[in-house]
């Protein structure tokens, strides 16, 4: 995480600028002609997203990936490709500090390997596999939509 001093524009202080950098994936299995995919519901209004947690320090994407997919979805995967790269801003608190965020999320293809749904961590209030065309129409976040759209024309050249 970087941070930016934004330029005053109208005399008015601005926000100082966090550059956060996240990534996650898109985890599927099939299971005869079915495609699942993992999905996450968190927060206290139960919203459906895609597995993903902030780069630590030292890793790449691709390891964070893997790793939160396995933290929020208790599955093991293989990473098969880059799907997208999402930028978005967002205020929030960085420390007592009131800041904006500007979000960089990797996502990537995963294959299933091994692992249990509902081994997820403490952060994830339910994870369930859902067939990859309902899960378009679950997940709250219209990027996350397309990405998974992505990763269904993926999955039928595989």
């Amino acid at each position: 995480m970087t941070e930016k001093a934004a330029a005053p524009t109208d005399g008015k202080p601005k926000l100082p600028v966090v550059d956060q950098v996240s990534a996650g994936g898109v985890a599927y299995r099939k299971t005869g002609t079915t495609i699942d995919v993992a999905l996450i519901a968190v927060g206290k209004d139960n919203r459906w997203q895609l597995p993903k947690g902030i780069v630590d320090p030292g890793e790449t994407p691709e390891v964070t990936a893997l790793r939160e997919v396995q933290e929020e979805a208790g599955l093991t995967t293989e990473l098969l490709e880059q799907l997208d790269k999402i930028e978005y801003w967002y205020v929030g608190n960085k420390g007592s500090q009131r800041v904006r965020f500007h979000k960089f999320v990797y996502f990537f293809l995963l294959r299933y390997s091994s692992g249990n749904i509902q081994d997820h961590d403490w952060e994830v209030n339910e994870a369930r596999w859902v067939e990859i065309n309902q899960a378009q129409q679950l997940l709250a976040f219209r990027s996350e939509k397309l990405v998974v759209a992505k990763a269904a024309e993926k999955i039928a050249q595989l």
